[in-house]
């Protein structure tokens, strides 16, 4: 009876050793047969890296993790294995929201096994194209659910596992190179449709942030139908706004508009819209953080900022005519002349970029003689002052600041990876028989008169649609539908007792500016509807 328990003690023993021997043969083959990476140079390699860092041990020397959430080529860099074998690679979720702590906008990848990579050719001049489809679990919610990465050295796509459960596992999520969902919807195109509803805030009641000259609801005019009028886009739908999701979306956010006073409508707008005109005491003025004030005798800041502390989200205006950097050229002289370099974005943007979570450009008016001679602006380039005659007309200086400003905010964006920005394209005047100063007017109070659709898919305004192709800013497209709405502008109306000249470029509010954050908030909207829905 010993001798029997004896053997099968010992029998016991070599089963273990044999089954942890073959286990042990089989995770060094697997380890040898699985080269996530390795098998393609990485300097050829684009990769798209993690949203949020903090959830990727970065001091580990096992672990290779990179704050940016672009592509980008990668040079002398590596993954690496840990140390069971496996690679853990980061990427972004479609929200690049780095503020928030649920794992749903913020998953990590752990590659388990790899197929050989899939080798195709073009064409002779063509470079090889490699993709690996990789087994990966994602961590959601303390859930693990199975998909397939397919990973390219021209781009990058996901697809749904059969064993992710509710979920078409033929449907493919295509992804721009940047991380985010490819946008389908053009809002620029579309139609302005009679609507039932509301403004989401009275002029009469937005005096905490509406400038009382341009809250025409407390001039002489008394004709609103432009009030009355929603814009539908053509391939999708805009969807109504929302304070309360607006300002749960922004969480621990900062929105910043930047450019001339219709970017300030646009601001104003937006914080009409949030607080639906109310005076909000829970609302903290933080202009300090941001150094706006009064400066050189101006009537008004330089800017303005709120915080609306229960969800810590930050707006903020900050006055820049012209986008570029302008500074005295003598410093100790009140009547100086300033240099204007078209090439360089203003100090604010360059100061304060990486405090920003969404960016909303703009530029336009400013760019004529009268403006340039009022402010003493005097053009720079590389530095010096400019001596191209041709650079020296004003069509061609803003372009060339447009130009220069978008290309390097797109060069910024791999180093903020939670910045989305936007370029605003221009708002349309409307000035008939003469400009502003020689007598123009704009007297129409009829609705849609020219018109009530948009039919063209690219961009009225050129230069805006030309500066952003290519790149990672958006164009935030205005400028077609707000044509439509001549009726919209202030016009001969005001709040003061008399108005001598007709303003034909500022909007009454509420107005058009508000349908502009409607479609801001829409593109918001769509890169982080699978979450906080």
């Amino acid at each position: 009876m010993k001798a029997c328990l004896k053997y099968n003690v010992r029998s016991n023993k070599i089963s273990l050793a044999l089954i942890m021997l073959i286990c042990t043969i089989i995770v060094i083959w697997a380890c040898k047969e699985v080269q996530i990476l390795s098998t393609y140079p990485l300097e050829e390699l684009d990769v798209i890296s993690t949203v949020n860092s903090s959830r990727i041990p970065t001091s580990s020397n096992n672990v290779l993790s990179a704050n940016l959430c672009a592509v980008e080529k990668l040079d002398s860099t590596r993954y690496k294995e840990t140390n069971h074998g496996h690679y853990l690679l980061p990427i972004c979720s479609s929200t690049r929201n780095s503020h928030r702590d649920d794992s749903v906008s913020n998953f990590i990848i752990l590659a388990k096994s790899s197929r050989s990579p899939m080798t195709r050719t073009d064409g002779s001049d063509q470079k090889q194209s490699v993709e690996y489809l990789f087994n990966v679990e994602r961590v959601e919610n303390n859930s693990s659910k199975e998909a397939f990465l397919s990973f390219s050295s021209t781009g990058f796509s996901r697809r749904s596992s059969s064993r992710v459960e509710g979920v078409d596992h033929d449907k493919n999520t295509s992804l721009e190179m940047n991380g985010t969902q490819r946008q389908t919807c053009n809002y620029g195109k579309g139609k302005w449709i009679k609507a039932n509803q509301v403004p989401l805030y009275s002029g009469f009641r937005c005096k905490q942030w509406l400038s009382a000259m341009w809250a025409c609801r407390l001039m002489k005019r008394t004709d609103f139908s432009y009030e009355k009028f929603r814009w539908k886009p053509q391939d999708c739908d805009l969807p109504e706004f929302s304070s309360h999701r607006f300002l749960h979306r922004m969480h621990n956010k900062t929105i910043a508009l930047i450019g001339d006073s219709l970017g300030r409508q646009q601001f104003q707008s937006l914080m009409c819209m949030i607080t639906a005109g109310k005076a909000d005491r829970r609302v903290k003025d933080v202009g300090k953080e941001y150094g706006f004030g009064k400066v050189h005798g101006d009537i008004r800041p330089n800017g303005w900022a709120y915080r609306f502390q229960k969800t810590n989200t930050t707006i903020l205006f900050h006055w820049s005519a012209s986008l570029c950097e302008v500074e005295p050229l003598n410093k100790s002289d009140p009547a100086t002349s300033y240099a204007m370099h078209l090439d360089r974005p203003t100090t604010f943007l360059r100061k304060y970029l990486d405090k920003f979570d969404v960016l909303v450009l703009n530029t336009g008016h400013h760019w004529n003689r009268w403006k340039f001679t009022t402010n003493r602006w005097e053009m720079y380039v590389g530095g010096r002052p400019n001596t191209n005659r041709k650079l020296a007309e004003m069509g061609n200086a803003k372009n060339l600041t447009i130009h220069s400003i978008v290309k390097w905010l797109d060069t910024q964006l791999q180093w903020h990876p939670q910045l989305k920005a936007f370029l605003r394209t221009i708002s349309p005047r409307h000035f008939v028989n003469g400009e502003w100063n020689t007598g123009g007017s704009c007297d129409n109070t009829v609705p849609l008169v020219g018109g009530s659709e948009v039919l063209q898919d690219g961009s009225s305004d050129l230069v805006a649609e030309a500066a952003v192709r290519g790149t990672k800013v958006r164009l935030l497209d205005i400028t077609a539908l707000s044509r439509l709405r001549d009726e919209g502008h202030i016009s001969r109306y005001s709040f003061k007792s008399s108005q001598v000249r007709h303003d034909c470029l500022h909007w009454c509010l509420p107005g058009i500016p508000d349908t502009w954050n409607e479609i801001l908030y829409a593109q918001l909207s769509a890169d982080t509807s699978d979450v906080n829905a």
